[in-house]
């Protein structure tokens, strides 16, 4: 925890630095990604199997369950970015593994996130759990123009007819120039790698397409991707670079794989962190002209962590091994900063 602590210093020396550089410079904006961990209300949604979230159902999920975990979430949401936009936070957050529109609805309506006026962008897709991606986002810091859910091709003849998370496609304004948001969560460690190795060759084929319309679009590519940042999926398919130096134009940086490389994640297996939770940015976010790359942090308090015992310093999940914890979820989230 010390060396996390570190970094965190680190990031707000940095960013002390290059704001008091000079007058042009350097107004900063929080983008963060937090998979939720199974946000689900406790009324079943036609079509989908979430029978296991229901009163009855396995988790045993009432009304104080959910209500708990939407206050929960909505602390750590709200707590996002403030290590270096203190009272402000992020201005856009993409989620994962939320139900509906009625649990966003709800987890806006929270403390801090009612307060800054939250509000978010959701299509409900086809996943057959019913579980979605969506992004919430502070309308006063970050405009919204378009939306568009752009389904995830099972390619192998086995999974025909199954489906899953799309790739949900948010065109905006931040700090008066266009940024375009892609929030997805590929298939699981359940599935066979190819399915993530599809994942991010059709998240390239988005990627070239949204360049193909607008060349200049500064763009985000975040979520769960169920890979680390070396994996084929990430490394390979969808092409994201580990050093800024290595990405051409229209290419893609992927900051999380030195983050791993130095022992620091997002979710922990058998006492090791991987890292399946980043934010990857356009080469036009690393060109110091506008809105630039200047930081990133995994982001985490001491109450989002499990005390002593067996699981240390692992994320503090809402429920495991059947017991309820009370806790956030299995992830922690992901932050970059952006100056102008």
């Amino acid at each position: 925890m010390r060396r996390i602590g570190f970094l965190t210093l680190t990031l707000l020396l940095f960013f002390g630095v290059c704001m008091a550089k000079g007058p042009k410079k350097k107004i900063a904006y929080g983008i963060g990604f937090y998979n939720l961990e199974n946000l689900f209300d406790t009324c079943h949604d036609a079509g989908k199997n979430d029978y296991e979230f229901l009163p009855e159902g396995s988790y045993h999920w009432t009304s104080d369950k959910y209500v708990n975990k939407l206050r929960n979430l909505s602390r750590v949401l709200s707590d996002m970015g403030t290590d270096v936009l203190p009272n402000v936070g992020c201005a856009a957050i993409g989620v994962a593994e939320v139900e509906n529109a009625k649990c966003l609805e709800d987890l806006c309506n929270e403390g801090p996130l009612k307060e800054r006026n939250f509000k978010f962008v959701h299509i409900e897709g086809p996943d057959q759990r019913g579980i979605d991606c969506a992004l919430l986002y502070n309308p006063q810091i970050f405009a919204v123009r378009n939306v568009k859910l752009v389904p995830y091709v099972y390619t192998r003849p086995e999974d025909a007819g199954r489906a899953t998370r799309g790739f949900l496609v948010v065109s905006g304004t931040l700090a008066d120039e266009h940024l375009t948001i892609i929030v997805n969560h590929l298939p699981s460690r359940g599935a066979p790698s190819i399915a993530r190795e599809d994942g991010g060759l059709q998240l390239r084929a988005v990627k070239d397409s949204l360049l193909r319309d607008d060349p200049g679009v500064k763009m985000l590519i975040m979520g769960d991707m169920n890979d680390d940042p070396q994996d084929l999926s990430m490394a390979k398919c969808l092409g994201a670079h580990r050093e800024i130096s290595e990405v051409e134009n229209g290419g893609l940086y992927n900051p999380w794989w030195n983050t791993l490389a130095a022992g620091d994640g997002t979710l922990m297996y058998e006492g090791a962190w991987n890292l399946f939770d980043q934010i990857i940015l356009s080469k036009s976010l690393l060109v110091q002209k506008g809105l630039t790359f200047e930081g990133h942090q995994v982001f985490r308090r001491d109450y989002m962590l499990q005390g002593p015992g067996d699981y240390w310093g692992s994320p503090l999940r809402t429920t495991a091994g059947g017991k309820w914890l009370n806790g956030f979820s299995d992830h922690l989230p992901t932050v970059v900063y952006l100056s102008k």
